[in-house]
C-alpha cells in the first residue's frame, strides 16, 4: 500500500484502477482499487522482490497487514498459502472494497482473509489473542506511523517467536525499530525503502 498522509475522503467511489496478484494460487487475478486520494498499491517490482524474500515463509502462517490500503501485500500473502491474513484499513471506502475481495477470494483459497475497518495503532493496543508469524507494515508516506506501529507490535507481544516483519517507508526514515529486530534484507526503489526484519526470541520478554 502506498498513500499520502492527507485526510481521506469517505464517500463511496466506483474504483481507481486494478491490482494484479503476481504469484501463488490467485496469480494473474485482477482486483479493483478503491478510489481514495493517494491510495496506490505497492508496485509489482517491489512486491516481486518482497515475496521472493518470503517465498518459503508464508505457508500455513498467520499474517497481519497493518495499513492494508489496496490489499496488495495481504492478499498476495493469501494467494501464496498463508492460513490467515488480517487486513486493517481505516478508510471506510477502501475497507469495504477489501471486504468484497475477501468474500470473493476466501472460498477459492487455502487460507482466509479477514478485513477490519479500524485505526491500526489503536487496534495494536488491545490484548493479543494470538501472535502473528509475518507482519506487513506499510503506512502512508511521511505519516510518522511506522515507528509507533513497530513499537506496539513488540510491546503488546503481537509477534510470534522468529516472526518476520516487512517494513516499507520513505528512504530517509530513521529506522526506528526495536533492538531485537535484525535486518535481513534491504532495498531502495526511488523514494521508497523496503526492509525485512527477523524478530529474535528475546522480544517475547521485552
Amino acid at each position: 500500500m502506498r498513500r499520502t498522509a492527507h485526510k481521506q475522503k469517505t464517500t463511496r467511489h466506483r474504483g481507481a484502477g486494478q491490482l494484479r496478484i503476481i504469484g501463488g494460487q490467485l496469480r494473474g487475478r485482477k482486483l479493483a482499487i478503491a478510489d481514495v486520494p493517494g491510495l496506490r498499491p505497492t508496485t509489482d517490482r517491489v512486491r516481486e522482490t518482497v515475496f521472493n524474500w518470503l517465498q518459503f515463509e508464508l505457508a500455513e502462517q498467520r499474517c497481519l497487514d497493518l495499513f492494508a490500503g489496496t490489499g496488495a501485500l495481504g492478499l498476495e500473502a493469501l494467494s501464496r498459502g498463508a492460513a490467515e491474513v488480517i487486513l486493517l484499513e481505516q478508510n471506510r471506502v477502501a475497507a469495504d472494497l477489501l471486504q468484497q475481495h475477501a468474500t470473493t477470494l476466501n472460498p477459492v483459497c487455502h487460507g482466509q482473509a479477514q478485513v477490519q475497518q479500524t485505526d491500526a495503532l489503536k487496534w495494536l493496543q488491545q490484548a493479543t489473542p494470538q501472535p502473528f508469524n509475518v507482519v506487513f507494515v506499510d503506512p502512508p508516506f511521511r505519516s510518522n506511523l511506522a515507528g509507533p506501529a513497530c513499537a506496539l507490535l513488540e510491546q503488546q507481544r503481537w509477534l510470534a517467536d522468529d516472526a518476520l516483519v516487512y517494513l516499507e517507508t520513505e528512504k530517509e526514515w530513521p529506522l526506528e525499530v526495536p533492538a531485537n529486530w535484525q535486518l535481513q534484507r534491504e532495498k531502495i526503489a526511488g523514494q521508497v525503502a523496503f526492509r525485512l526484519f527477523a524478530v529474535t526470541a528475546q522480544g517475547a520478554n521485552t
